[in-house]
């Protein structure tokens, strides 16, 4: 049968490919802000709220004269970034629906993205091929993987691939559509897995996964950056530098605890079955901080 599966790695960029990355994830911004601002202005004017292909009429129109600049990046950014706008807006009016019908959903109003809350992501599609060491995108060329031979290079149809920014640190997410044999029934006995604060997991069979209190261990280091912070005038170059660092320093605690959860979710999936248990847990492995 076909799936989608996503597969997520570090790149390792020029500065200049840094500067492309940066302009690409603008235009995504710029693009996703303009088209909620249409979309809010023909809602409370009665008229009919443009669609995505509406609204990347209108930049295509905007870009002969004040968007000349977005002949610089790839279209696919706004086009996608417009996409995605669409998608939040049905999933909010499908969510009243819900809420009518009487059930319980959490779907907020799409809204604006901020350059102060990170330089954000783009998606890209089209012309995307994947190397052993790089990974080449459209108007980006050939950038330089970190971990090589992570990505799929053969046997899959590649969808879309996102670029992300996290703490100066860039990302690449590709989406691929692969064949995978159809899976076949398995009749095991059953094991129950309880979620604890001093053990993060333990499985009924006595296999205990160790809580790794990331934060508790980091939290020396994350008082330092933050006092740092603290001591910087607000909004100066030291304290934007402080802040980075305070961020690397979070970015860390979460890694340590996803490392964490992967690990025993991949025991459950693969060495458990193995061992003659199957693992149905009454809820996700979580963490309690």
């Amino acid at each position: 049968m076909k799936i989608h599966r996503g597969y997520k790695t570090e790149l390792d960029l020029t500065d200049q490919q840094r500067q492309a990355c940066i302009r690409h994830a603008g235009a995504a911004r710029y693009a996703y802000n303009f088209g909620l601002t249409r979309k809010i202005e023909a809602y409370r004017s009665g008229q009919k709220v443009p669609t995505a292909i509406d609204l990347h009429r209108e930049l295509n129109a905007l870009k002969k004269g004040e968007l000349a600049w977005m002949y610089e990046v790839s279209k696919c950014a706004a086009q996608e970034a417009l996409r995605d706008l669409d998608r939040g807006c049905k999933n909010f009016f499908r969510g009243l629906e819900a809420k009518k019908a009487g059930k319980k959903v959490q779907i907020g109003y799409p809204k604006f993205k901020s350059r102060k809350k990170g330089i954000g992501s783009f998606r890209l599609t089209g012309a995307i091929h994947v190397h052993e060491k790089h990974i080449q995108l459209p108007r980006l060329g050939k950038l330089r993987l970190k971990e090589r031979g992570y990505l799929p290079t053969e046997g899959v149809h590649i969808l879309s691939a996102a670029v992300s920014e996290r703490t100066g640190r860039w990302f690449v997410s590709v989406q691929v559509e692969m064949e995978i044999p159809d899976p076949q029934p398995i009749e095991k006995s059953t094991a129950g897995v309880d979620l604890g604060v001093l053990q993060m997991a333990t499985v009924s069979d006595g296999k205990c996964f160790a809580n790794p209190r990331a934060l508790k261990g980091a939290m020396k280091r994350v008082k330092r950056q933050q006092r740092r912070v603290s001591r910087r005038e607000k909004g100066s170059a030291n304290w934007q530098k402080a802040v980075k660092r305070l961020g690397r320093e979070h970015f860390r605690v979460a890694n340590v605890r996803k490392d964490a959860l992967h690990k025993a979710t991949s025991w459950l999936a693969t060495l458990a079955p193995a061992l003659q248990v199957q693992v149905k847990p009454s809820q996700p492995l979580c963490w309690k901080t």
